[in-house]
């Protein structure tokens, strides 16, 4: 039973431990009060902005559990169960980020300025935007595809008959 990740998939593992130990913060000589945690902590709750990541271990454990089947896909029961039971242990981490993202923005806003941001995602039209955020940023994404895939064919037309124009390429 080979039941380790291949060597092609080892270093796609260590880039993630790697990546995941220099995303935690360096300790600060600016302490923050609780009062400045609590109102970083709300406005981030407001704002709805934990919520990307909310797919983040699933995530990983999908990839996890691809890299050891691949190596062994005989074990892919054993496998799954396994990384089940590793990412349901790991759930209890969750708090660990949340923390890190309150004093994130505690470290970039004042308590006045999270007090605000709290204030507006809990008034009717900041929860309105909280709920249509996702949908909002989805949209505004293909816009901006579509306009670039018509500007890049257009902008190859106008190279090539500028280029055709000069001798430099042929029609």
């Amino acid at each position: 039973m080979k039941l380790i990740p291949t060597l092609k998939a080892l270093p796609m593992l260590a880039a993630a431990i790697v990546a995941g130990g220099l995303t935690m913060p360096m300790a600060s000589a600016q302490e923050l009060s609780d009062a400045h945690l609590a109102a970083a902590r709300r406005a981030v709750l407001a704002a709805g902005a934990l919520q990307s990541f909310d797919e983040i271990l699933p995530i990983l454990a999908e990839q996890t559990k691809t890299i050891f089947i691949q190596s062994d896909p005989s074990v892919t029961p054993v496998i799954e169960e396994v990384t089940s039971e590793v990412a349901l242990n790991l759930a209890d981490r969750r708090p660990d980020l949340n923390k890190v993202v309150y004093e994130v923005w505690a470290r970039r806003l004042s308590e006045e300025e999270l007090t605000q941001i709290g204030d507006f995602y809990e008034s009717p039209i900041g929860k309105k935007l909280t709920e249509l955020g996702p949908q909002l940023t989805a949209l505004s994404i293909g816009a901006a595809q579509q306009w670039q895939d018509e500007i890049s064919i257009e902008m190859v037309r106008a190279v090539r008959t500028e280029l055709e124009k000069r001798g430099v390429v042929k029609q």
